[in-house]
């Protein structure tokens, strides 16, 4: 008799297995989101983290019903952050301000070198 007698019996194993990652990418998600938030006093973080250790499933679901809004929102200000911030140290490694490229372009307009159309599009994605 080997670990899976048939075929289903590896299914089976596999969507457990599916579950559990499932489970820990969620649990994971909650326990970042928590320390995250700056709303959330100390305490109510302690007590989310016992009731994550203690009944993980429900506290895990109650947090994202409860909370999930905030979870979104507190996500994509993180990422818009984290996305000014790398454009920002790209810039200074380029050795170029923001001012300094509208500046440039601003020039390639008076020089009749571009377009418009070409200088607002440059102006849109430096101030991107």
């Amino acid at each position: 008799m080997g670990i899976w007698d048939n075929l289903w019996d590896f299914f089976w194993s596999l969507f457990w297995v599916f579950v559990f990652v499932a489970f820990l990418g969620a649990f994971f998600a909650v326990v970042v989101d928590l320390f995250r938030d700056t709303g959330l006093s100390g305490w109510f973080k302690a007590i989310w983290l016992v009731c994550l250790v203690f009944l993980p499933l429900v506290s895990l679901l109650v947090y994202v019903v409860a909370r999930g809004e905030g979870m979104a929102a507190r996500h994509h200000r993180d990422a818009s952050a984290r996305r000014y911030a790398q454009a920002t140290y790209i810039r200074s490694l380029a050795g170029t301000s923001l001012s300094a490229e509208i500046v440039k372009a601003r020039e390639l307009l008076d020089a009749g070198a571009i377009t418009d159309e070409e200088y607002t599009r440059l102006k849109e994605k430096a101030l991107a």
